[in-house]
């Protein structure tokens, strides 16, 4: 079998930057109902799911996720589509596919959360394997690099996620990430750091954390997974000013309205592109070798990531620069070419 490019680009403790978010800019952008959030936009707007596949990597992602996150069975028999299964889901691995070629990035298939979970009754376990198989297999078939297991509060699930992907994943390798909650802890009461030590043992190439908390509330829980865990690991937080008091971003209470902020009035608790540097730089600094951005995520944001982490993407071009600013940059060239301006004007010369 001829080395992954995934696994080639983690030795020696290389690092990925990876842009998630798909779902939370569609539906700001008016192409995803916040509820279900089934990625819709695939089969409908195919084109525009492209543009932000570009736009992310132009700011300085390695990876192009798939995205078919909550693009599984159960969340399209919510909304009546689960007829448009197959078809949303290689649609959106076809078009991560033809992104990554045309960049030459990496390409992820994605798998996640399925919502009926329910360790004590075998039904549903099964249920649930059907479903990480067949967007497995999906993926393999058009071509992905690596696969990511996500937003997962239960270890069980997520080992059955890991469980699925060594069983039909044709040996591609696989990042498994657990959501924190406002415990530490996973549902069944596993510190998360064990609970990702238990989810490397079986297998994952790299583990961590994603979704959930913001850069505040989740670095505390990184170090704990740095320290639990031998091989690379991962974070992936919303961008939002979670804390000590609203540790997650469906916790966070609007300081207008005095109601839960999550989802429609959360953009007014983004973090600061400063606040998002400080994050990349303690994740440098834990050792984290595959970061980026979650749900919330912007390209402006994850340029920062990127840049932090030694990347100078094509949009690092248009980085601020306030010395060109005319009132807080260099302000005695600015009045001298003012100046300069106004009596080419009067004289009438260019």
């Amino acid at each position: 079998m001829s080395e992954n490019a995934f696994l080639k680009r983690l030795e020696n403790g290389g690092n990925l930057v990876v842009a998630e978010g798909y779902l939370f800019e569609f539906e700001r952008r008016g192409y995803l109902k916040a509820g279900a959030f089934v990625p819709e936009v695939v089969i409908e707007h195919p084109d525009l799911v492209k543009n932000v596949t570009e736009e992310f990597v132009h700011s300085g992602s390695d990876v192009v996720l798939a995205f078919t996150y909550y693009g599984h069975r159960r969340k399209l028999q919510v909304i009546g589509r689960e007829g448009d299964l197959e078809k949303m889901n290689r649609g959106a691995l076809k078009i991560a596919r033809e992104v990554a070629k045309a960049t030459g990035t990496l390409m992820a298939g994605n798998i996640c959360n399925t919502t009926l979970y329910q360790k004590d009754k075998p039904e549903s376990i099964k249920e649930c394997e059907a479903m990480f198989k067949e967007q497995i297999e999906w993926a393999v078939e058009e071509g992905a690099d690596f696969i990511v297991a996500e937003t997962f509060s239960e270890l069980g699930e997520a080992a059955l996620a890991l469980e699925c992907i060594k069983k039909y994943g044709k040996g591609l390798p696989a990042v498994v990430m657990l959501v924190p909650s406002t415990r530490d802890v996973t549902v069944e009461g596993v510190p998360l750091g064990e609970a990702c030590r238990k989810l490397e043992e079986a297998g994952a190439a790299v583990v961590g954390l994603n979704c959930g908390r913001g850069p505040a509330s989740i670095l505390p829980l990184l170090k704990e997974v740095r320290q639990a865990c031998q091989g690379p690991i991962a974070c992936l937080p919303v961008p939002y000013r979670t804390c000590k008091k609203f540790p997650t971003m469906q916790s966070l209470i609007d300081p207008v309205s005095g109601k839960q902020a999550f989802p429609v009035d959360l953009p007014a608790q983004l973090c600061g592109r400063t606040e998002i540097k400080h994050f990349a730089q303690a994740c440098k600094e834990i050792g984290v070798q595959y970061v980026g951005l979650c749900c919330g995520n912007s390209s402006h944001s994850l340029r920062v990531v990127a840049e932090v982490y030694g990347r100078e993407p094509p949009a690092s071009r248009y980085s601020p620069d306030m010395s060109q600013h005319f009132m807080y940059g260099n302000k005695p060239e600015f009045f001298q070419c003012h100046t300069k301006s106004l009596r080419n004007d009067y004289d009438g010369t260019s």
